[in-house]
């Protein structure tokens, strides 16, 4: 099956301590290069998490979402400071004899100054979180997989319709070469006619002026080399998995066969199947770009 590069998957489960969440969008790039956002507290997962991303993605930039929400009634809890605590009602003790002035504090006031309370999280169990995380990773890939197959797929009756476009460009160029060197022969004797008038012309030397032109702007060579990497291209397609670098090396050569057609060609119709070549490949390099 082919791929495409792109793709979208999230995956998330959820249990009476824990909710944890993954998130992966790709785009093309000509390597594997992951992006992981990870929470601070599991960043001990990273290096096993992208090991299990790379067996399923060989190319591809990726960006990694994942989250993680703690669901347990003792996750937080709350410390008192006693020393701080003590700090501060000798200090408005003190203050209160320097001053002269009713010493009116309250623990409400005690427990508004800084450091007295402090939230605490509970240690989390990250051989637990790990479980949890790696089967969400799982669901993610699972779906970002089928997203990727599908937008493969698609890619795929794309580039096969426009290779089929090209084989009949190519016919008509292979049509209409004859009638370029009949044109060129009698545009020649014309010629030959308007400067020698009544004299007699000799069939051999235009035979052989004709002969040389046809070296000049035969194609023959550069078509059947195109129709060689368009049935390459197509055998690529039926054998399928990472297939996305050779065919972007197909559409290179594709190009340069194209490109010495269009400067042989002296004839209006075959420049203009030429150019119409040329565009079929440059979408389809833009679309092989794609391609895992």
């Amino acid at each position: 099956m082919i791929k495409s590069m792109t793709g979208f998957g999230r995956g998330e489960v959820v249990t009476d301590e824990c909710r944890v969440t993954v998130e992966i969008k790709a785009v093309n790039h000509r390597y594997c290069d992951i992006n992981m956002k990870l929470p601070r507290k599991l960043n001990s997962l990273d290096n096993k998490l992208r090991g299990l991303i790379k067996k399923s993605v060989s190319r591809g930039k990726l960006d990694v979402f994942i989250g993680y929400e703690d669901l347990s009634e003792h996750s937080i809890g709350l410390k008192v400071s006693e020393t701080v605590s003590r700090q501060y009602v000798r200090a408005f003790s003190d203050l209160s004899d320097m001053l002269g002035i009713p010493n009116d504090v309250t623990v409400m006031r005690i427990a508004r100054m800084p450091e007295v309370l402090t939230l605490t999280e509970e240690e989390i169990d990250v051989a637990v979180i790990e479980a949890h995380l790696i089967r969400a990773l799982e669901q993610a890939l699972e779906k970002f997989s089928e997203s990727r197959l599908l937008e493969g797929c698609h890619l795929k009756e794309d580039i096969l319709g426009k290779l089929a476009e090209m084989n009949e460009n190519i016919t008509k160029i292979e049509q209409l070469y004859p009638r370029v060197l009949a044109q060129y022969r009698t545009k020649l004797e014309d010629k030959v006619h308007e400067l020698l008038s009544d004299t007699g012309i000799d069939e051999n030397r235009i035979a052989a002026e004709v002969v040389i032109y046809a070296d000049k702007v035969c194609v023959d060579e550069e078509t059947v080399r195109l129709r060689s990497h368009i049935a390459n291209m197509e055998k690529e397609f039926g054998t399928g998995g990472g297939i996305g670098r050779k065919l972007d090396f197909i559409a290179q050569e594709m190009n340069r066969e194209a490109n010495t057609i269009l400067s042989k060609s002296n004839d209006m119709d075959i420049a203009n199947c030429a150019i119409e070549l040329k565009t079929g490949i440059e979408k389809i390099r833009e679309q092989v770009q794609n391609i895992e």
